[in-house]
């Protein structure tokens, strides 16, 4: 989709700019930097000018719209994120052309989603994920503040997915996903697999459709679909309280047996691991109004904080898979608890991440998800006495 760029000062464009990849990535480029100019911006700490110029690099080469490669973290939804999280009257114009693409691109992949269901296919799972698929696409909805027909349509697909199919003879989940999950070929993946995490499993299709319920947005059996994927994690939790772990992901002779090769907990991430999906069982629990389950899920996320094993697997300070994800997504869901238990964890560990940063330095990149970005916000967001600069940007993360 070409678009004329919003009118804003002219300003030079990086040479990396020009790689369609970085200038319209909210994971790795532009949009995602963007939101942290965007908040010292809107707080006054700094001026327009930084925000402007990623504006330019990210409308300066035609915008990515097309329904097999563009998602909430690529192409136009990316650059709609982040001009929308702006709420600067430079790119209302921008929005509304962009609004109109993305609409049409969402119609094109629930209308592909479904009649793949209809002829009995299995999906890949950036069919559904948050990362790639319609969960995040949903997840822009949501944001941008679009809760019409089209939100709630992206709920239905997602209700639907949870309906069981027959993979050789016995049922597994509906969003049991071809392929492997690294897109690498590999024969332990020919019958497939099921993702658990946040970013591309199953976690970020509950987490959406949660947050929604909770939020009065609701389609015919949502609810069920909650408790259709509360129940399968449930059936894949490893131990209870704060040594609950989950796997991040299972093939086909795991799902046969009953049980993960895995000996033990995984990097507690926000983007594969306990973290991410405990969060997500949180907020489905605050959805139907199940204490017990949502404490237990507390518990889990304040196992992940203290477990000297758990924490061993962390080697950076990134939202995806670092302190910053890790704590953030802690921190979303002490605010929502009624104990104490998780904040003392969570104060305890920030602790550690800024030892972190004072040993390892911030990270090479400037990304959102796994640079300099993400970790400025996360930091921002979790200061308890200052006011918070961007609320909501962190809806692409989709832990509250």
């Amino acid at each position: 989709m070409t678009m004329t760029p919003p009118a804003i000062p002219a300003l030079p464009i990086p040479a990396d700019a020009k790689l369609a990849w970085w200038a319209q990535s909210l994971g790795d480029g532009a949009p995602g930097i963007a939101l942290k100019h965007i908040a010292r911006a809107r707080a006054g700490d700094a001026g327009w000018k930084p925000v402007h110029h990623l504006a330019s690099a990210m409308t300066h080469a035609p915008v990515n719209a097309h329904p097999d490669t563009a998602s909430l973290f690529q192409g136009a939804p990316a650059v709609a994120y982040a001009l929308h999280t702006a709420d600067h009257p430079a790119y209302r114009a921008a929005l509304t052309t962009l609004d109109k693409a993305i609409a049409t691109m969402i119609r094109h992949r629930l209308d592909a989603a479904h009649q793949r269901i209809d002829d009995g296919q299995r999906p890949q799972a950036r069919e559904y994920d948050l990362i790639s698929g319609l969960t995040g696409l949903g997840a822009y909805l949501l944001h941008r503040g679009r809760d019409g027909d089209l939100l709630r349509d992206v709920l239905a697909y997602l209700v639907r997915l949870t309906s069981p199919v027959p993979v050789d003879g016995r049922g597994l989940p509906g969003w049991w996903a071809t392929g492997s999950p690294d897109r690498r070929v590999s024969s332990r993946w020919n019958a497939g697999h099921a993702g658990f995490g946040m970013a591309h499993g199953i976690a970020g299709p509950l987490a959406l459709l949660a947050i929604t319920m909770r939020q009065g947005i609701v389609v015919a059996r949502q609810a069920d679909a909650l408790h259709t994927v509360v129940a399968w994690l449930d059936q894949w939790r490893t131990s209870q309280g704060k040594t609950a772990w989950w796997p991040e992901v299972i093939d086909h002779d795991e799902a046969r047996a009953g049980s993960v090769t895995h000996p033990g907990p995984h990097r507690p991430s926000w983007c594969s691991g306990t973290p991410g999906i405990a969060r997500a069982q949180h907020l489905a629990a605050l959805a139907v109004g199940d204490q017990q389950r949502a404490r237990g899920a507390a518990r889990a996320l304040a196992g992940c904080l203290t477990d000297e094993r758990q924490l061993a697997h962390l080697t950076d300070a990134g939202l995806c898979h670092g302190w910053a994800g890790l704590l953030l997504t802690a921190r979303r869901t002490a605010a929502d608890t009624d104990t104490d238990e998780l904040a003392a964890a969570v104060s305890a560990a920030e602790t550690r991440m800024h030892s972190h940063l004072h040993d390892q330095g911030q990270p090479a990149g400037e990304g959102l998800l796994d640079g300099a970005a993400g970790i400025a916000l996360a930091n921002a967001a979790m200061d308890a006495t200052a006011v918070p600069a961007l609320p909501g940007w962190e809806r692409c993360l989709l832990i509250g």
